[in-house]
């Protein structure tokens, strides 16, 4: 493993005017690690991975991606240098099959231009886009919904929609990819599936997982280390049972008042 995390966050500050929602953020992610980030609603946890996205930029700080900052560009750009990301409410194209989802993803890597497009039978553009589509194929062979492929993605249940939308954010071949409550309205057999997609993308396609997830069984499972923030602030960081063994972490889930944490305003 790398000296240098492949991501991390300095001082990371963000308001909405008068509202903080993050407040003096730092925390760096390991290659190869599954790193959730926990805490309740308001907290400030899609807030933090926007800003890693590049949806927004902190009004303080900055961000390091594999030792190159990051903190400006724009989301395409950092797509680019491997960021990746799935959203909390979902962002699919309803009218697009799946297959033609999940290929977005893979459109930066396109070399196919508006001058080789009319020669597409005699360039290689023809052979690069089989080999996208080979690739795509083995996603949703790995994602195990080929029944769906052709299917238009509006008309598909909530949890086969979520799997879509993790399998676009596959295709991208990050090196991190980015997770805002991959489980959320799902069933306990959605759940266990969509944990073990997790567990072998960081197993077996080695990318490094950044997690934010309310299910604290499927935290506790698969997660290496665990930050929790509360008010936009970052309470703990550390292993998933240090964490959960933590006097703040159990007040916040409870919803007793944290005397650390009073007086933050309301997050964004």
């Amino acid at each position: 493993m790398s000296d240098v995390p492949l991501l991390k966050v300095e001082a990371v500050s963000l308001a909405f005017g008068g509202v903080k929602a993050l407040t003096d953020i730092s925390f760096s992610v390991n290659s190869g690690e599954v790193f959730s980030i926990i805490g309740p609603n308001g907290a400030g946890k899609t807030s933090m991975l926007n800003c890693i996205s590049g949806r927004y930029s902190p009004n303080q700080g900055r961000i390091l991606f594999s030792g190159q900052e990051v903190t400006h560009l724009k989301p395409n750009a950092r797509a680019e240098l491997g960021i990746g990301r799935t959203f909390q409410n979902l962002a699919l194209f309803g009218h697009m099959s799946v297959l033609d989802n999940i290929m977005v993803g893979r459109h930066h890597m396109l070399n196919n231009n508006f001058f080789t497009g009319p020669l597409y039978w005699f360039s290689p553009a023809k052979r690069e886009e089989l080999a996208h589509r080979r690739a795509v194929e083995e996603i949703i062979d790995f994602l195990e919904i080929s029944h769906i492929r052709k299917a238009i993605a509006g008309t598909l249940s909530y949890g086969l929609r979520k799997r879509v939308e993790l399998a676009r954010a596959i295709a991208l071949k990050p090196d991190l990819i980015l997770l805002d409550e991959p489980m959320a309205g799902m069933n306990l057999e959605e759940k266990e599936d969509m944990a073990r997609y997790i567990m072998d993308l960081n197993a077996e396609f080695g990318m490094t997982v950044t997690m934010i997830e309310h299910d604290m069984g499927v935290v506790m499972d698969i997660s290496d280390r665990v930050m929790v923030l509360d008010f936009g602030k970052k309470v703990v960081e550390g292993s998933p049972e240090a964490v959960m063994a933590n006097e703040h972490v159990q007040k916040a889930y409870l919803g007793e008042e944290d005397p650390e944490l009073e007086g933050t305003g309301e997050v964004a």
